[in-house]
């Protein structure tokens, strides 16, 4: 899996896609503004990672867009690490990929990026 060149960003805002599939929906609104959340990358021999985005609880809530997933899950499973937060909930008259907005922050440096 080829790693990001250059840093990820320290600060980025992303919607979170698929949070209508299964009970993620039901979940969803269960979340509000500020709410703390945990990003978890696909395993490592997926051919295009993602990033999933959980609630603290561990039930998932969808994922980050494909363009962010194909960076930073090789970040995060470098040892990179984030902090992520819900910016805002919209409900059923929004679009689906744009009901839950994140800001993540970017924390840390790989491991790789150490040596």
């Amino acid at each position: 899996m080829p790693a990001r060149k250059a840093p990820p960003p320290a600060r980025f805002r992303a919607t979170v896609h698929g949070t209508i599939f299964g009970e993620r929906e039901r979940v969803l609104r269960t979340v509000e503004s500020g709410d703390p959340l945990t990003l978890i990358p696909d395993p490592p021999m997926e051919e295009a990672p993602g990033v999933w985005v959980h609630v603290r609880s561990g039930e998932p809530l969808g994922h980050l867009p494909r363009e962010i997933g194909k960076w930073l899950a090789p970040w995060i499973l470098a040892g990179g690490r984030t902090e992520a937060r819900v910016l805002r909930v919209s409900g059923p008259e929004t679009p689906s990929w744009r009901r839950l907005l994140v800001e993540v922050r970017c924390t840390g440096e790989p491991m790789s990026a150490k040596s």
